[in-house]
């Protein structure tokens, strides 16, 4: 089998293991960089070009499209796609999940459990968003913030409307979400493929700090979860159209919420606390589902 992975750097960590992974199994494998990538969009006969190579013969696409590029990167995926190639996660599931709004939305339409969330666009609502998320402390982000970015702890009414206030004056768009105080500064990293739970940890912040993303200096240990939290989890990827995604919980009084879904979760972590072969894993469900992929495009 040929393997792609849309990934615009072969050294990063889990880029680096899912190559490793497909080939100890016998595959041949190819990081492509996707804005090295070029399409000709022709009636009958997509194709992607990378630099002078035709790239027409790919089994299944793996990708890894940093945040910042998922306007060009699912369009190459979404490319592949109109070809028949197989993709572990499709680009339609990523952009679902890339935009905080629109995930919430998708979610919360499923009855999936949620921090109490809030958006508006109008300057006189920003009492109404705080009041409606029990008021202050809450907590206040980016709806394209990554990795712990753009995520704003407001402790006081005061201090709510003064980052709302500063950010519609950089014309960003934000969400101002429930603050879980029971969950002391932790979230459970729970990583599905396919319609398991296959490894979670737990992730706790720093000191003197609310997020507990690794990115920003937490710390993770293993952790075991239970069931209703693994059935959130799967239902929460499942729900978004995702096949492999770590999806992040919270453990509150009122059970387990959903505080993000990423559709290319990071390996270091999740292979470093559990001590398990994740990008195996996942290496091992493309080979499950490719064949199935070529029968739905042959049907």
């Amino acid at each position: 089998m040929k393997i792609g992975i849309l990934s615009r750097n072969p050294r990063i960590y889990s880029t680096h293991r899912l190559v490793k992974s497909a080939l100890a199994r016998g595959h041949q494998v190819q990081v492509v960089n996707p804005l090295r990538c070029y399409m000709n969009i022709t009636s009958a006969k997509p194709m992607v070009h990378y630099r002078e190579q035709l790239l027409n013969d790919f089994d299944a696409i793996i990708p890894r499209i940093g945040a910042s590029v998922t306007f060009y990167g699912t369009a190459i995926l979404r490319q592949f796609e109109m070809m028949g190639t197989y993709s572990l996660n499709e680009s339609t599931s990523i952009t679902r999940s890339r935009d905080k709004l629109r995930c919430l939305q998708i979610l919360s339409r499923s009855g999936i459990g949620l921090p109490t969330t809030s958006y508006a666009h109008s300057t006189k609502m920003t009492g109404k968003l705080i009041e409606m998320v029990g008021g202050a402390p809450c907590v206040i982000k980016l709806i394209e913030g990554t990795q712990g970015k753009g995520v704003i702890l407001a402790e006081t009414p005061k201090a709510a409307e003064s980052v709302i206030d500063g950010l519609r004056q950089m014309k960003a768009h934000f969400l101002v979400q429930e603050f879980i105080k029971e969950s002391n500064g932790c979230d459970i990293r729970a990583f599905v493929i396919g319609d398991k739970v296959v490894a979670s940890m737990m992730r706790k912040a720093k000191e003197g700090e609310f997020r507990s993303n690794l990115h920003r200096g937490g710390t993770a240990i293993p952790v075991d979860i239970s069931k209703e939290e693994a059935q959130v989890a799967i239902n929460a990827a499942k729900t978004l159209g995702l096949s492999v995604a770590g999806v992040d919980l919270l453990r509150s009084s009122r059970g387990p919420l959903v505080l993000e879904v990423n559709s290319s979760p990071g390996l270091q972590g999740i292979e470093a606390s559990t001590g398990l072969d994740i990008a195996g894993m996942i290496i091992d469900y493309i080979e499950e589902n490719v064949e199935r992929n070529r029968d739905h495009y042959k049907g």
